[in-house]
């Protein structure tokens, strides 16, 4: 069964840094586009940053652009978001979501959501002093 499954949302202060993983099951990453989304309380979803399971490359959404990194280990399955000078906005449950490359282009698929096949069931990031 493919399965993608988000941990390490937490409550951190305003400024703080966490690390979130997506880790994969069922599938193999190199074959697979990962993307992370985020939804605050009473906002829509939306996309943040996706990777290639393949070769890396990553894509970030303009809202957290320069404050997050995605990155990915294939030998865990598994990728991470790295989130840092966070602030009160970025409160949110956070997902991971997995997508077949073979009919999947990036950058411009990476924040559209129905084209990712697999969800996890989030992760809650708080962030408040």
């Amino acid at each position: 069964q493919l399965q993608v499954v988000e941990s390490g949302g937490d409550l951190v202060q305003p400024g703080g840094s966490l690390r979130l993983s997506c880790a994969a099951s069922g599938f193999s990453l190199p074959y697979y586009y990962i993307g992370w989304f985020r939804q605050a309380p009473g906002k829509e979803r939306e996309g943040v940053p996706c990777i290639s399971g393949d070769d890396g490359s990553a894509y970030y959404a303009e809202s957290m652009k320069g404050r997050v990194t995605i990155s990915r280990d294939n030998s865990k399955n598994t990728v991470y978001l790295q989130m840092n000078s966070l602030k009160p906005g970025d409160t949110a449950i956070y997902y991971c979501a997995a997508v077949s490359a073979s009919h999947f282009i990036a950058p411009s698929g990476c924040g559209v959501e129905r084209l990712y096949d697999y969800w996890g069931q989030g992760t809650q990031v708080t962030v408040s002093s």
